[in-house]
């Protein structure tokens, strides 16, 4: 009798250490590995520094894409137009430093006077991160009439080069691609702002 309540009692004491032991446990919440994570923010930041230098190039581009001598006249300022969007939507990143490179790339593939866009596109790019904040709360509309006064400040910038190197005064075509610009904006805001979106540029 002794040795069978020993028996008992050992099972008693094995049993619930047997019992907790085959317990199945409930399902842990999967948890996001930071590599994995800091990863995808890095690839996606790259690629959207490459998308951004891109818009720049094809500015760039288009700028010295031949055109007929009447067409020439009247073509807008595409870097310009570029440069102002990337200034309001991301003023923190694209600033004056940006305007002066952009400005002298464009005077190197334009021949023109080396600093001559590269002083307007500062100035123009100052007015814009003054009143970026109020302007991109404004219809499409008011933010083209801005933009076509943004442009002018390049053209008047302009002007005074030709007439201080030169001793020429420009004719009507001069003052015409501001215009043509302020048509092109909302288009060129639009698709800007398609890339911009699609590829989490901030």
């Amino acid at each position: 009798m002794h040795l069978n309540c020993l028996s008992l009692t050992r099972r008693q004491r094995v049993k619930p250490y047997l019992m907790k032991s085959h317990r199945v446990e409930p399902d842990r919440p999967l948890r996001s590995n930071p590599e994995t994570m800091s990863s995808v923010m890095d690839k996606s930041s790259s690629r959207g520094a490459i998308a951004l230098y891109l818009t720049f190039m094809t500015a760039l581009v288009l700028e010295v894409f031949p055109l007929p001598v009447w067409a020439h006249q009247a073509r807008p300022d595409i870097p310009l137009l570029v440069l102002i969007y990337w200034s309001m939507a991301l003023p923190e990143r694209i600033g004056i430093i940006a305007a002066v490179i952009m400005g002298v790339l464009t005077d190197v593939l334009t021949s023109s006077l080396l600093g001559q866009h590269a002083l307007a596109y500062a100035l123009s790019i100052y007015v814009v991160l003054i009143i970026h904040k109020r302007v991109r709360l404004l219809p499409m509309w008011q933010q083209a009439l801005t933009v076509l006064v943004i442009l002018y400040i390049e053209r008047i910038v302009a002007a005074l080069t030709l007439g201080i190197t030169d001793g020429l005064f420009p004719n009507l075509l001069f003052w015409l691609p501001p215009v043509i610009g302020m048509f092109l904006w909302p288009w060129i805001f639009i698709t800007l702002n398609e890339i911009r979106q699609n590829l989490h540029i901030q």
